[in-house]
Parts: C-alpha cells; sequence; structure tokens
C-alpha cells in the first residue's frame, strides 16, 4: 500500500500519465501538468468548495494527436462494437430515424450550465410548448479520435437509453457545420448536488430510493455493455415527479461485456475508484465504487474522501477508510463498507460467488424495495421539486441561468473534412418522443 503514493509524482510528469513507484514523497503538481490533466480528467474545481458543471464537460481521456485516416479505419475493422453500429442498435430494438428537426426548430431560452466543450441551453421548439435541454458541443474542440469516439459513444449511449425509466431520455440529435445538438428531455427538478447541499443530508428512506434508482439504471447499461464511469450528484437530475434520471454519457465506455476491460484514466476524483488511480484494468466495478461515495454523501452529509489538494485527495482514497457516524443504521453502514472496498473483485456487485450486480438486489439495506415496481415508477419518490412552469428553472445555478445566452460564432474552416464525415449519421429522432 506504501508504493502506491507514487502514483501522483507520476501523473506530474509532461509526457505521460504513468504511475511510478519507488519514491515516499509526493510532490505538488506543475503547471504543465495541470494543463495537460484538463484534458484528460475532470479535476475537483475545488475539494473545500467544490463546484461542478451541469454539462460536465472536461471529463474527457487522454488527449490524443488525430490519426491518419488509414489508422482510423483499421482501428475500426480491429475494434468493431455493436455498441457503435446501427446493426447493434437494431438489434436492442432501438429504431434509427433520419434527421427531421434542425437548428430553426428550437428557440433557444437560457443557459443551464457550461463545460469546456460547449453548454447545456434551455430551448422551446418553435410552434408548441415543450421545452428541451439541449446540449451543445463546438466541433472544432473534438478534432482528436478519442473525442470523437466519446461524443459519438454519448449519442449511441442516448439512443439506448430511450428503454429504461431512469436514463436521460434524448428526443433527438442534429448538427450544424461548427456544432452538435443533442436535444434531452428537460429535468427541471435538479440535480441531487443541488439537493444535498439544501438538505445537508438524507433520510435513509430518502436515499434508498435514490440509491435504488440509480442502481436499476447502471444494471441496464452494464447489461448493454456500457460502464458510465463518472456518477457524480451533478450527473444524478430529477424530473418533475421527483425521480432520479442518470445524464452526461460523455464520459461511457462501450463494449465492457464477457471479462472485457479498459484501464483508461478518467473520471471526477472526488469520486474516483482506487483503481482508476492506479491504472488497472477495470469495468462495471468503478461506477459502484461512485454509487457508494454518492450514498455515503446523500446519509452523512458529506464526502467520504476530501483533502485540500489532488494528491491527499488520491492518498486518502487509496489507503484511508471512511468514518461512519453512530447516527447511520447498520444496514446502512453494511452497504457503504460493501461498495467502498478497495480491492473491486471483493466489492458489491461485484463478487462472482454472491451473483455479483444481483447481491444488490438483495442486501439487507434494500429488503424494502420492490424492484419490478420500483422500474414500473410506481413507488412515489420522497420528494416531489416544486415545479412552477416547463421553463421553470429554480433549481439550477443562478450563475449560469442570468447569463446572457448567446452562441458564439466559430470558424468552421478550421474543422477538417476528414472529421466531419464521422458526423453523417449523427441525426437521430426518439420515436417515442412526440418532437
Amino acid at each position: 500500500m506504501g508504493n502506491s503514493l507514487n502514483l501522483f509524482q507520476g501523473m506530474r510528469r509532461k509526457k505521460k500519465n504513468k504511475v511510478k513507484k519507488g519514491h515516499d514523497e509526493v510532490k505538488s503538481y506543475d503547471t504543465e501538468s495541470k494543463k495537460r490533466q484538463k484534458t484528460t480528467c475532470r479535476f475537483a474545481e475545488s475539494l473545500i468548495q467544490p463546484e461542478e458543471d451541469h454539462l460536465g464537460s472536461g471529463t474527457r481521456d487522454r488527449d490524443i494527436t488525430p490519426p491518419s485516416a488509414d489508422h482510423i479505419e483499421e482501428v475500426q475493422q480491429v475494434e468493431p462494437s455493436p455498441y457503435l453500429s446501427e446493426d447493434g442498435l437494431n438489434e436492442s430494438n432501438v429504431e434509427v430515424q433520419p434527421r427531421n428537426k434542425s437548428l430553426e426548430d428550437f428557440e433557444f431560452l437560457k443557459v443551464l450550465g457550461r463545460g469546456g466543450f460547449g453548454k447545456v441551453v434551455l430551448a422551446e421548439l418553435r410552434g408548441t410548448d415543450k421545452v428541451f435541454a439541449v446540449k451543445i458541443l463546438k466541433k472544432d474542440e473534438l478534432q482528436s479520435y478519442q473525442n470523437l469516439y466519446q461524443t459519438l459513444m454519448e449519442r449511441r449511449a442516448l439512443v439506448l437509453a430511450t428503454e429504461h425509466p431512469f436514463l436521460t431520455q434524448v428526443s433527438c440529435c442534429f448538427q450544424t457545420n461548427d456544432r452538435l445538438y443533442f436535444a434531452m428531455e428537460y429535468m427541471n427538478g435538479g440535480d441531487l448536488q443541488y439537493h444535498i447541499a439544501r438538505s445537508f443530508r438524507f433520510t435513509v428512506s430518502r436515499s434508498r430510493i435514490y440509491a435504488a434508482e440509480i442502481a436499476s439504471a447502471l444494471m441496464f447499461l452494464h447489461r448493454n455493455g456500457i460502464i458510465h464511469r463518472d456518477l457524480k450528484p451533478s450527473n444524478i437530475l430529477l424530473d418533475a415527479d421527483g425521480h432520479c434520471k442518470l445524464a452526461d454519457f460523455g464520459m461511457c465506455k462501450g463494449g465492457i461485456l464477457d471479462g472485457k476491460k479498459t484501464d483508461t484514466l478518467c473520471g471526477t476524483p472526488l469520486y474516483i475508484a482506487p483503481e482508476i488511480l492506479l491504472e488497472c484494468k477495470y469495468g462495471a466495478s468503478v461506477d459502484w465504487w461512485s454509487l457508494g461515495v454518492i450514498m455515503y454523501e446523500m446519509m452523512v452529509g458529506y464526502r467520504p474522501f476530501v483533502a485540500r489538494n489532488e494528491a491527499r485527495l488520491y492518498k486518502s482514497i487509496l489507503q484511508n477508510n471512511p468514518l461512519y457516524p453512530f447516527w447511520l443504521s447498520r444496514e446502512s453502514k453494511r452497504i457503504l463498507k460493501a461498495f467502498l472496498v478497495k480491492s473491486p473483485e471483493n466489492r458489491l456487485g461485484c463478487v462472482v460467488s454472491q451473483g455479483q450486480e444481483e447481491a444488490i438486489k438483495i442486501h439487507p439495506f434494500f429488503k424494502k424495495i420492490d424492484w419490478e415496481l420500483l422500474e414500473q415508477r410506481k413507488i412515489t419518490p420522497p420528494f416531489k421539486p416544486k415545479i412552477t412552469t416547463k421553463r421553470d428553472t429554480n433549481y439550477f445555478k443562478a450563475r449560469f441561468t442570468r447569463q446572457k445566452l448567446k452562441l458564439t460564432p466559430t470558424d468552421d474552416s478550421k474543422i477538417k473534412p476528414f472529421y466531419q464525415k464521422f458526423f453523417d449519421d449523427f441525426y437521430y429522432c426518439n420515436p417515442n418522443i412526440d418532437c
């Protein structure tokens, strides 16, 4: 365990993010390292007073130099994925429709969130009273193979999400010469980060229902070979009825089935799993660690691992065990300890002898949950947002909603035709939503 401290020294180096062992001291990150980290992982904006955007951009994989056409064709031939092909979507009974919406069909109203790759705005479908949360990405900032993959993977995950009640639904996808647009259902109940901060902590019963809805959504993604990798309160939204829905699939990884794993260093440090920090091969285990951190935060009122800088935070995640307040019930402590096991093969939801994810459903903490009724949305949420109109933004940060809405012009001549062709099939219309 002592050698794991050297993770932080390796992450400082300018040329690559590799963990080096053999030293005892952990030094501060230099300026160049911090610039590089912005393209590899969404780091905590402030561990004392952390803030996160609803858009959640900045959590991209390692920046990779744009490859040649021959290289991308070779990668596409060697690593075909059913989750990145229309055939794969059709096999999942998800019908892909031709384009029928464009930028002219929407009127943008106000900003809901911002991030490094774009913004999320509230928009109304012209000629109707229907409103959507439109995520806008700039194409000129996606010109690398890894960013292209993540963007198209997000689109595939959103299309697949139409099959589950606790995943954010996409209405349509369209594009212009310089931008990509995801028109999604507007979750006007705000995110869990906002509600945790306002309530300080939730009751066990409220935390239980939220955790069950999140777990149900994760199990659906995992059955379809997708891991979220950026689960956190700001990516969990409440709808008008108070149900949870996962959002922001920009860090999803597909094809994680039949024991296949990945080792990309990505995520948000406050919720990142130890195996990611150690750059070990990982799968769905990282999502269950993040859920454990979120459940701890919901029931205790603060995060299990905190520090004044990233190096100390990583040290705490790798070495320390959380403190469990006396007011937590026995079942609450048991499930938190089971999710926050540092060894992924022994973590709740990952142990083969326990039935892996089925063990979560039968855990004593969830004994009051009828999972069938839960997925039918027949369990009444513990809290219903006070929504006055469909355009209500009371549960979103005023520092965004008060901003003047303006789409800054971009030079589409900087976007190489080579990259434009990857968005030929980007258009989509959800047949289950009347848009």
